[in-house]
């Protein structure tokens, strides 16, 4: 499944393997804010596509649909270093007009995100 063009200007890729909701973002000297840190917006765009990519393969197993972003909330739980970062999103409710998503971002450990989004999508169904 293609990545919206944001993801390309991070760096975002999938994984690859059995896990198609399983992204990563690189280390790059573009996405950091204070030295030796990546940048807030980065991660918060990392989340973002993993729940995209998460919703996207729901809907293609339930009919299709657009979908439309409602409301973001990040948390942000601890620096990420300069390395790369991992993201999955996990759809937490797929309803006929409105869509729950959470995504998680971690760096070494899975167990230790640096952050996490919940994230609200309209669905427009064809």
């Amino acid at each position: 499944m293609k990545l919206p063009p944001y993801a390309d200007l991070l760096g975002i890729a999938p994984v690859g393997g059995n896990d198609p909701t399983l992204l990563t973002m690189p280390s790059a000297y573009t996405l950091l804010g204070r030295p030796g840190y990546l940048h807030g917006g980065a991660i918060g765009g990392l989340l973002e596509m993993a729940a995209i990519i998460a919703l996207r393969h729901a809907l293609a197993a339930d009919g299709g649909g657009q979908i439309k972003p409602i409301n973001v909330t990040v948390d942000f739980m601890r620096g990420g270093r300069e390395k790369s970062t991992f993201a999955r999103g996990t759809v937490t409710r797929l309803g006929g007009r409105v869509a729950n998503v959470e995504a998680i971002a971690w760096q070494d450990d899975a167990a230790k995100p640096i952050a996490a989004a919940r994230m609200n999508y309209l669905i427009v169904r064809g």
